[in-house]
């Protein structure tokens, strides 16, 4: 079956998104800790107040956070780090549980390729529990080490 391109536009993230942006993330995190782990909530130190976007995007770490709208609503977003010699990171990418197994990681991934093409690879870290996240990156071609 052939999933319809949803409508996606991509806009750096701004401290002014931190509120949105955190209550979309606790979403998706709570909602891959209570499948995988049977937890109601687990995600990464600052997931649910913002704070992981204060270090990550908007601290030294100098991420470059990009969010993922439709229709004027932040549905998810992610966060690179391009570095010399093309050998980037794909730091975190989340969708909104109301909005996953509708096609928009892949559509994000496409984004994300054709933003940087002198990428010479991407590397990336997701949890092992996290089936689901195996199975996206594998379906775009990563390989686990």
């Amino acid at each position: 079956m052939q999933t319809k391109e949803i409508n996606l536009t991509y806009e750096r993230m701004s401290e002014t998104d931190i509120p949105e942006l955190a209550l979309v993330m606790k979403r998706a995190f709570d909602d891959d800790s209570q499948k995988h782990l049977g937890q109601p909530e687990g995600g990464p130190e600052g997931y649910d107040n913002g704070d992981f976007f204060r270090k990550w995007v908007f601290g030294k770490a100098g991420g470059i956070g990009w969010k993922i709208v439709v229709n004027g609503k932040i549905v998810g977003a992610f966060i690179v780090w391009i570095l010399p010699h093309g050998n980037n990171i794909l730091g975190n990418i989340f969708v909104d549980p109301a909005m996953q197994d509708l096609g928009i990681g892949t559509q994000v991934w496409k984004f994300i390729e054709a933003t940087y093409p002198e990428t010479v690879s991407w590397r990336l870290d997701t949890p092992t529990w996290a089936k689901k996240n195996h199975h996206f990156y594998e379906k775009l071609g990563f390989v686990r080490e």
